[in-house]
């Protein structure tokens, strides 16, 4: 149980990253406040999963997840480019992940 609430933070740290970029700034409430409470959300269910995870396995997860979800937000929402390289440094960030989940006592 504790990964799957790992991994729904992992998903409100790409949500909170999405809509900081919307704020612009911090100069659109709207966003902004999405922003907060997403904020909110990730670090309380990444607070619950370190419970029974080990800190360096559950912060480096759900960092990664963030980033991968912005990475992928980026490119599809925002119109980012795709480039081979960004790719590769995609693909070493899910190999760490995997790693990270192998060699997880918990």
């Amino acid at each position: 149980m504790a990964w799957m609430i790992l991994i729904t933070a992992g998903v409100f740290e790409t949500v909170w990253a999405y809509y900081m970029k919307l704020s612009d700034g911090f100069t659109k409430p709207g966003p902004t406040v999405a922003t907060f409470a997403a904020m909110a959300v990730s670090i309380a269910l990444l607070g619950i999963a370190m419970k029974s995870l080990p800190l360096g396995t559950a912060y480096t997860v759900w960092t990664g997840i963030g980033a991968l979800g912005a990475f992928v937000v980026g490119i599809v929402v925002l119109g980012e480019a795709v480039t081979a390289l960004r790719l590769a440094a995609a693909a070493l960030i899910i190999a760490g992940l995997v790693l990270m989940k192998i060699s997880s006592p918990a």
